[in-house]
């Protein structure tokens, strides 16, 4: 894994990638680019820079298959708080994305283990994932496989973690009563299969994680370590996020290489 400790904007960056990596294919309705997304207040200002890129001409959706991290449990898809509405509010209604290179879990699925298999027959029937956007919840988690979710874990239903609650709570007028337990989410496996993982971490609320995937070995209890087993993972970090990186983590930092396109301090860990 790589990790940058940035005090530019990250969410800038993952958006500067995104572009690169799609030019770099070159999408055609035979090789699609696929991209793995994330929702969450840390990537809004990815999705308003694609936008934006998008508005300019510097990058088209036609050829570009979207599969989503998770979706609550039991939300209409035209609720104000469901992913389906986020990612069409942030980014689908605003690009030139076909309605069938969009996926996101179904939440209302009468079958919801069924549903997971689907998707993740879909995301293999794609060719697999290129690039997997994501943010790190403030317990650890990736996508939401909460802390003590094993790295073998399949896409599947899943009952949020009180901590998961109380951070998403802010979403729904500040009570964690009104926030579903339940959500259908993406596998580690799901997550980890992707060419490269993109994660971002910012504000202090994250820095006990980021500091513990750092001085700590890979281990469940915190899910985001799972990052240091993939050959292709960047982990992005502000310096809000970086403030509890220990001692001996720090130190092997180094100024970020001129084509990390990223001013920093960057290792691998």
């Amino acid at each position: 894994m790589r990790f940058i400790l940035t005090e530019e904007n990250c969410a800038a960056f993952a958006a500067r990638r995104i572009l690169a990596r799609a030019a770099a294919v070159c999408p055609s309705q035979d090789r699609p680019f696929v991209l793995g997304l994330p929702t969450g207040s840390t990537v809004l200002g990815t999705y308003a820079a694609l936008r934006t890129a998008y508005a300019a001409g510097k990058i088209s959706f036609r050829h570009i298959l979207s599969f989503n991290m998770d979706e609550y449990i039991g939300l209409p898809e035209d609720h104000p708080q469901s992913y389906h509405t986020y990612m069409r509010q942030n980014l689908f209604d605003h690009v030139d994305m076909p309605r069938e290179n969009i996926h996101i879990l179904d939440g209302n699925a009468t079958d919801p283990q069924a549903q997971c298999a689907a998707y993740e027959a879909a995301i293999r029937q794609a060719g697999g994932i290129d690039l997997f956007l994501g943010g790190v919840g403030r317990n650890g988690h990736l996508a939401f496989n909460e802390p003590g979710t094993d790295f073998s874990s399949r896409t599947r239903r899943v009952v949020l973690a009180p901590a998961t609650l109380q951070a998403n709570a802010r979403f729904f007028g500040g009570d964690p009563s009104r926030v579903p337990t339940e959500a259908l989410t993406i596998g580690i496996v799901a997550l980890t299969d992707a060419r490269e993982i993109l994660i971002l971490a910012t504000g202090p609320s994250k820095a006990h994680v980021i500091g513990r995937l750092l001085e700590e070995p890979p281990n469940t209890a915190n899910p985001v370590s799972v990052l240091r087993m993939h050959p292709n993972a960047v982990l992005v970090a502000d310096t809000a996020a970086g403030a509890e990186i220990g001692q001996a983590a720090r130190a092997k930092l180094r100024p970020t290489a001129e084509s990390e396109g990223l001013a920093g301090w960057a290792a691998d860990f």
